[in-house]
């Protein structure tokens, strides 16, 4: 199974086939609203911006799993990161990456991806996951890890 083959709700309900971004290379974030590493909406919509033509998708799900940093509803949470940020890459319904409830994409992210020293779970709001036109996870970067920082791991996986 693929980390493409999951069907996941938008913020607005209605639901995204993630088959659809099969060819592309698509950058998978947990986010918040209210956390230190929130100003990285920045750089996640620059890299969009930069790289949509070329086969980037950057898909935000929203999380309130750390430190409630995500309290908002579905509306609250568009609302901040079009108005704060201009978010225009596909933003996700609220979910749970870690745990008895976390959403599948996330299981299967995590088995793919371990973190440092094998650790499945998500440590904190901003872990990116960066999968290749195959539908492979190609790597996973900690919270701290900047989006454009991973400007040279996205070409290379654009170009591949």
């Amino acid at each position: 199974m693929s980390v493409l083959d999951y069907t996941m709700p938008l913020l607005n309900g209605k639901d995204q086939d993630l088959s659809e971004y099969a060819g592309k290379v698509v950058l998978i974030v947990n986010t918040a609203s209210k956390c230190g590493f929130t100003p990285q909406y920045d750089g996640l919509e620059t890299l969009y911006q930069d790289l949509k033509d070329k086969g980037l998708v950057i898909l935000g799900f929203p999380c309130n799993q750390f430190g409630k940093q995500e309290p908002g509803s579905a509306d609250d949470i568009g609302a901040f990161c079009q108005k704060n940020y201009g978010v225009s890459f596909p933003m996700f319904s609220k979910i749970d990456v870690n745990g008895s409830d976390a959403a599948p994409i996330y299981d299967e992210l995590k088995a793919a991806a371990p973190g440092v020293m094998g650790t499945k779970g998500i440590k904190w709001n901003f872990t990116k996951f960066l999968v290749g036109r195959d539908g492979k996870v190609i790597d996973r970067y900690a919270p701290t890890t900047t989006p454009e920082s991973l400007k040279a791991d996205i070409l290379k996986a654009l170009e591949a």
